[in-house]
């Protein structure tokens, strides 16, 4: 039985193959029609630039750079930056980085954190120091974007168990709430006779929570959708919290 326990649960976990075979069918279309919404907001040219913020492979860094924009992509997992420095020209860029550190001081018209690249921290203190690092990277009345599960219709449908089989190796999925508020998608499976687990830890954190993040890093905030299609937030209808935030 190998069991892969890191000092954090992302390290090993985004750079394992295994995290990309069972995410591998997400809806690339989706992502296509919100970079378009989210252009047609922002009002994107190639006089901006705009940061991704924990990027993964880069699919949404790709969008904005085909659209014209100065694109930098950041991720702590070296192997999706390796795999996505494949696509950097004059237009795009990647980089490993922390999102818990600033990465350049005033640097970006826009910052985006997409899909739910947020909370994955122990304390309180990190997620504010995600924030705090995000605030120092925009230029004076740049724009950051915050893209998060809506916590508590996420809390109230959560489907404690499942299983997926991609190329051909099942994955058995356990979700459930812990007593200190995150929320834990246990994922275990076999591959060439080896036994592996893995496991997802976001805290449940809930808007009032996002909100005073926000104010403690001086950022005014503008906006909260509900969905993709850039919709009115609803707590009890809606999939996403998605915030627009202003320096």
């Amino acid at each position: 039985m190998k069991n892969i326990h890191a000092k954090e649960w992302f390290d090993e976990w985004f750079d394992s193959p295994y995290y990309h075979i069972l995410y591998k069918n997400r809806d690339l279309t989706e992502a296509k029609a919100f970079v378009d919404r989210l252009c047609g907001f922002f009002g994107c040219n190639p006089a901006k630039d705009v940061l991704d913020l924990a990027c993964g492979k880069g699919r949404y860094s790709l969008q904005l750079r085909d659209r014209g924009m100065h694109v930098t992509g950041l991720d702590l997992s070296p192997q999706s930056i390796a795999y996505a420095k494949r696509y950097e020209d004059a237009y795009l860029h990647f980089d490993v980085h922390d999102m818990r550190k600033a990465y350049k001081k005033e640097a970006f018209d826009i910052i985006l954190n997409l899909f739910t690249s947020f909370g994955y921290f122990k304390s309180k203190q990190e997620n504010q120091q995600v924030v705090d690092a995000a605030a120092r990277g925009l230029r004076p009345g740049g724009k950051l974007l915050i893209d998060f599960f809506n916590t508590p219709k996420v809390i109230q449908e959560l489907i404690p168990e499942e299983s997926k089989t991609l190329e051909g190796i099942t994955f058995r999925i356990r979700r459930f709430v812990t007593e200190d508020g995150f929320i834990v998608k246990d994922i275990q499976f076999d591959d060439e006779g080896e036994h592996f687990q893995f496991q997802e830890r976001v805290k449940a954190i809930y808007e009032e929570e996002f909100i005073s993040y926000f104010a403690e890093a001086g950022l005014k905030l503008k906006k909260v959708f509900g969905d993709y299609h850039l919709n009115e937030y609803q707590s009890d209808s809606c999939d996403r919290m998605i915030f627009l935030l202003e320096k």
